[in-house]
């Protein structure tokens, strides 16, 4: 195929956009890389000041407060500033956070910058699904791939290799790296703002593109997509959100995330620490597993929303996800020291359910209206479920002086969300569940 605009299989990806590929992908990593970076090098940063189990779960709170606060507040200001400019501000978030973590004299200043990490990078998951629709309309399924599957190579990578570094070049470097490389995402979308002034280099029209017509019909390739969430800032009208409020479904929704939002920022706030203490292994050791945790993520990310659109899977998905971490846990609790590998990659299959939240949030509404008021209504609430956890953690800790109580916590939530499981598979939308209850939506 030639690809030219006028190509029935619409424009090569690289076409005119290589600086809009490059970007996304270099913010994408950026997003989880400031996740998963801290947590392994936690014992090299105490050798120089105290860290206590407060500042850790504080710590681990940070992202889901920030998502929650800047995954609304973003879409304003997008609106006003345009998605380029609220990018590179972003990405100067991200950046500078991360080196100013490598700087930090004390426990609170590290606290401060890890704040402004998140705020960066809460304001980036909202903007890169619409880059990504705004700058590849015609391959919206290759490029959600594509950046899902950033993500997921973004959430392992930074625990490998944060140790050995942090081993040879001081802790300072291990977290003020991912900073650099934060930063190289500045050069495509401040090149692309400069060439925005001129009308011969603006992108190409969306209206002007003739869709890739493998894309939007392969449902393959649409549930991947959809397990990044919905692709867009629209607003949702106040009443629709409202009627959420009274629908057991969106709080199923909200529940079920909230619970896979838990799983993933404890484990990213204190699997390390807890693995040292409980399996007698190195830091080096630690953050490997740490690395093997979230990798069981990627799989589950291109596999789950395949099994969830083409045979209905919610269910099975959901009790595969809950019984695996519960045996993980059990395995951490009376086990920890045999077979360590085993249990650390049982729980990491608690990660099934962060996509399959996602596609829920499509699939459970018949709108895109009402998709969107869906998404905020569950992350939000999900989010805010997410934050108190890292910390009552580390509290937990702290106080009985052993890890068995934090894993029951940890345990218990997994238990206490089954109902909502149960609930978020039926196979009925939002306005299916509220016509059931109060009439015509």
């Amino acid at each position: 195929m030639s690809g030219s605009p006028n190509s029935s299989m619409g424009r090569p990806l690289w076409q005119g956009r290589a600086l809009a590929l490059i970007g996304i992908v270099l913010v994408a990593f950026s997003l989880r890389s400031a996740v998963a970076s801290l947590s392994p090098v936690l014992d090299h940063v105490a050798a120089d000041f105290p860290v206590s189990p407060v500042v850790v779960g504080l710590i681990g709170a940070a992202p889901p407060v920030c998502f929650a606060l800047f995954g609304l507040l973003t879409p304003l200001f997008e609106r006003r500033f345009g998605l380029e400019r609220m990018a590179v501000s972003a990405i100067v978030l991200m950046a500078a956070g991360m080196l100013l973590r490598g700087l930090a004299p004390d426990s609170w200043a590290l606290l401060a910058a890890t704040a402004v990490v998140f705020a960066g990078v809460g304001s980036g998951n909202v903007l890169l699904p619409p880059l990504v629709k705004k700058y590849f309309p015609d391959r919206l399924g290759v490029m959600m791939t594509a950046y899902s599957t950033t993500l997921a190579a973004s959430t392992f990578l930074p625990p490998l290799v944060a140790v050995p570094v942090a081993d040879s070049l001081g802790w300072r470097v291990s977290l003020g790296m991912w900073g650099v490389v934060a930063a190289l995402a500045l050069v495509p979308w401040v090149t692309l703002l400069i060439r925005s002034r001129s009308a011969d280099d603006r992108p190409m029209p969306t209206e002007l593109l003739v869709p890739d017509p493998t894309d939007g019909i392969d449902d393959v390739r649409d549930a991947v997509a959809a397990s990044t969430g919905p692709i867009t800032t629209q607003s949702a009208s106040p009443q629709v959100f409202r009627r959420l409020w009274r629908l057991p479904l969106a709080w199923a929704l909200a529940l079920v995330f909230g619970t896979s939002s838990t799983m993933a920022y404890v484990s990213f706030a204190w699997l390390p620490t807890m693995l040292v203490d409980i399996g007698g292994v190195t830091p080096a050791t630690a953050g490997f597993l740490l690395s093997l945790f979230a990798l069981i993520g990627l799989p589950c990310s291109m596999l789950v929303p395949i099994l969830v659109v083409r045979f209905q899977a919610t269910r099975p998905l959901f009790f595969v996800a809950v019984g695996a971490g519960l045996v993980g846990l059990l395995g951490l609790l009376f086990a920890p020291t045999v077979a360590l590998p085993l249990w650390v990659s049982i729980f990491g299959l608690t990660a099934i359910m962060f996509p399959l939240s996602l596609v829920l949030l499509s699939i459970r509404a018949r709108t895109p209206e009402s998709a969107v008021a869906l998404s905020g209504f569950v992350q939000s609430f999900g989010y805010a479920i997410a934050a108190v956890f890292p910390l009552l953690v580390g509290m937990l800790h702290e106080t009985t002086g052993g890890w068995q109580v934090p894993l029951l916590v940890v345990g218990a939530v997994l238990v206490v969300s089954i109902p909502a499981g149960i609930v978020a598979g039926r196979r009925r939308t939002v306005e299916d569940e509220w016509e059931r209850r109060h009439g015509r939506w």
